[in-house]
C-alpha cells in the first residue's frame, strides 16, 4: 500500500509530461525547463549561502559546479543538484568557529568520501530503506520546503533586525502568490509545450515590473553579479589537528549529501521510469564537491525541489540539468541586474506548488490502514526530518523498520511435535519461522529435554537458520539433549550449517533434500569456535 503511495506521488507529478518521447525535438522544452530550474535556484543558494554564514556567491558557485557536474555525469538524469540547506546548517559552526578556508578543505574532503562511497558501491544500501521511511522522507521535506519559503515574507526593520511584512505589502505579495500558483495550475490545461513554473514567473514579473509594485525582488537578498569561479587552494596548516577539525564534518556532510541525493535518485527514478545508478550517483556527487572546493564553492547534494520544478517542466535527460547550470553561470556573469528583478512573491509561489505536489496527501489517510509501526515510522521519519535533518530521521527510521521486523519475525519462530514416521518411540520437532538473533532465545523455549524421549528429530525443512546466534542456539538445545544422555539428530540443515556447526555437527542427518541456502555469517573458524 505504501509502494502504491509512491508509485501514485510520482504518477501524479509526471502526469504534465505523460506521452512525451526524449528526442532531439524534446530538447526546447528540456532547455526551458533548465531556465526555469536556473531562476528557482538564485534565491535557494543565496538563502542557504547565508544560513552557512558564507557569501552569496559561494552558494551560486556551488549551485553552478555541482549541478554540471552532477546533470552531466550523475546516476539520474533529470536530476538536480546544488546548495542545500541540510549542509548548510551543519556548516554553519565550521565556518563561525574557523573561517570559510577549513569550509573548502572540508568539502574536498567530503567529494573524496562520496567518491570512495561510489567506489566501493555503498549506495546501493540505499535499498535497505523501507518505504514508510521513503514515505516519510517525501512528507517531511516538503514540509521542510514550505517552512522555508515563509521566511520570504520577513523584511528587515528600522534596526535591521527581521519582521515579518504587514499591511499592503504583504497583502499585494500574497496575492502575487497566489496569481502565481494558479498560472502554474492552468497553464497545463492551455499548452503543454511550455514549463508552466517559467509561465508563471514572467508573468508574475511583468505585471510587478510594468505597475512597479512595492513588493521584495532578488535583488533585495544580495548582488548575485560576479565573474567565474576560479580556482582557489584553502590556506590553512597542513597539520595533524587541522585533519581533526575538518574529518568530523566532512564525514557528516558526505554522509547527509548522499542519503539525500540517493533518496531523491529514486524518487526522480519513479517518475522516469529508470532503475539504478546509485553508485554513479556517489562518484559524481563526490567528484562536484571535490571541484567545487578548489573553486570556492559551498558544496551541495541533490535538491528534491528544484528536481520536481525540472521533471514537473518536462525535464527528462541530462540537457535540462546542464542548461540549468549553464544558465545559472550566464545570471551570474552578464544577467544579474535582469534576475534581481524577478519578485520573491513568484518563486514563493513556485516553491509552493512543488509542496502541493511532493507531499502525498493520501498518506494521512493510508496511516489508519497500515499496520501501526509503518505509521509510527511515516510521522516519525516526518517529524524528524523537519525537526533535526533528513539523515538522522532515515537513520531513525531504518533502525525503528528493522526493530519492528526483527520483533515481529521473532514472534514467528514455533514448533510443531509429531512422533517419527521412521524411528520407533522418536520424537519430531518440526520448526517452522526463521531462526535468528531475534527468535534464538524463543528457540531455546520450545524444547524441554527432560521429559522428551530418548531420541529427538529436530526438522529445519520449513525453518531457515539466519545468522550465528541460531548457529549459537541450535548449539545449546544440541547440548542439553546430550547432557541427559539423549539422542537427537538434526534435519535438513544446509551445508554451512553442516561446516559451521562445531558440537553439534555430527548429529546432522543428511538429507537429498537438504536447502542449499547460505548463512549471513562470514566466519573462518574451527571446529569449537561457539564455545
Amino acid at each position: 500500500m505504501i509502494k502504491a503511495s509512491i508509485s501514485t506521488l510520482a504518477k501524479r507529478i509526471s502526469s504534465s509530461t505523460t506521452g512525451q518521447n526524449i528526442s532531439i525535438t524534446n530538447y526546447p522544452i528540456e532547455i526551458l525547463a533548465g531556465l526555469t530550474v536556473a531562476l528557482a535556484l538564485v534565491p535557494e543558494a543565496v538563502a542557504f549561502a547565508f544560513v552557512a554564514g558564507v557569501p552569496p556567491l559561494t552558494g551560486l558557485y556551488a549551485a553552478f559546479i555541482v549541478g554540471l557536474i552532477t546533470a552531466t555525469f550523475g546516476g539520474r538524469p533529470g536530476m538536480i543538484s546544488g546548495a542545500t540547506g541540510a549542509l548548510a546548517v551543519v556548516m554553519v559552526s565550521l565556518v563561525a568557529s574557523h573561517g570559510i578556508d577549513y569550509l573548502f578543505a572540508t568539502v574536498v574532503i567530503m567529494g573524496i568520501l562520496q567518491v570512495l562511497a561510489g567506489v566501493f558501491k555503498l549506495g546501493k544500501f540505499i535499498r535497505m530503506v523501507p518505504h514508510p521511511v521513503m514515505l516519510g522522507f517525501v512528507n517531511g521535506l516538503a514540509i521542510v520546503i514550505g517552512l522555508a519559503q515563509l521566511k520570504q515574507f520577513q523584511i528587515k526593520n528600522d534596526s535591521g533586525d527581521p519582521t515579518w511584512m504587514y499591511g499592503s505589502e504583504l497583502i499585494i505579495t500574497l496575492s502575487l502568490v497566489a496569481f502565481t500558483m494558479i498560472i502554474i495550475w492552468i497553464t497545463p490545461k492551455l499548452i503543454k509545450s511550455f514549463p508552466a513554473p517559467l509561465a508563471a514567473i514572467g508573468l508574475t514579473t511583468a505585471i510587478v515590473i510594468t505597475f512597479n509594485l512595492p513588493v521584495l525582488r532578488v535583488g533585495d537578498l544580495a548582488d548575485i553579479s560576479g565573474g567565474l569561479p576560479s580556482f582557489y587552494l584553502p590556506q590553512l596548516p597542513l597539520s595533524w589537528s587541522t585533519l581533526e577539525i575538518i574529518l568530523p564534518y566532512s564525514v557528516i556532510l558526505a554522509a547527509i549529501g548522499l542519503i539525500e541525493s540517493l533518496l531523491t535518485l529514486n524518487l526522480v527514478g519513479d517518475i522516469t521510469n529508470k532503475r539504478g545508478g546509485a553508485s554513479q550517483e556517489c562518484v559524481a556527487q563526490g567528484t562536484a564537491n571535490f571541484v567545487t572546493g578548489f573553486f570556492g564553492g559551498m558544496g551541495g547534494c541533490a535538491m528534491i525541489g528544484q528536481s520536481m520544478i525540472n521533471v514537473k517542466s518536462g525535464g527528462r535527460t541530462r540537457v535540462s540539468g546542464i542548461s540549468s547550470a549553464i544558465f545559472l553561470l550566464c545570471f551570474i556573469l552578464f544577467a544579474s541586474t535582469l534576475i534581481e528583478l524577478i519578485p520573491l512573491a513568484a518563486l514563493i509561489g513556485v516553491m509552493f506548488m512543488v509542496v502541493i505536489g511532493t507531499f502525498a496527501w493520501n498518506s494521512i489517510n493510508m496511516l489508519f490502514k497500515v499496520p501501526k509501526s509503518d505509521a509510527l515510522v511515516i510521522i516519525l521519519v516526518t517529524a524528524v526530518t523537519v525537526m533535526e535533518d533528513l539523515a538522522v530521521a532515515v537513520v531513525v527510521g531504518v533502525i525503528i523498520s528493522a526493530l519492528v521486523y526483527a520483533w515481529t519475525t521473532a514472534a514467528r519462530i514455533q514448533a510443531f511435535t509429531r512422533s517419527s514416521r521412521t524411528e520407533q518411540g522418536a520424537k519430531v520437532y518440526e520448526i517452522e519461522g526463521p531462526l535468528f538473533f531475534g527468535s534464538s532465545t524463543a528457540f531455546t523455549e520450545l524444547f524441554n529435554p527432560l521429559d522428551d524421549p530418548e531420541t529427538i528429530i529436530i526438522d529445519f525443512q520449513k525453518s531457515r537458520v539466519v545468522d550465528q546466534s541460531a548457529l549459537q542456539a541450535i548449539e545449546d538445545v544440541a547440548a542439553k539433549y546430550l547432557k541427559a544422555n539423549k539422542i537427537i539428530k538434526l534435519r535438513h540443515l544446509s551445508k554451512d550449517c553442516h561446516s559451521l556447526l562445531a558440537r553439534s555437527g555430527q548429529l546432522i542427518v543428511d538429507s537429498d533434500d537438504d536447502p542449499d541456502y547460505g548463512l549471513a555469517v562470514d566466519y573462518n573458524i574451527k571446529v569449537g569456535a561457539f564455545k
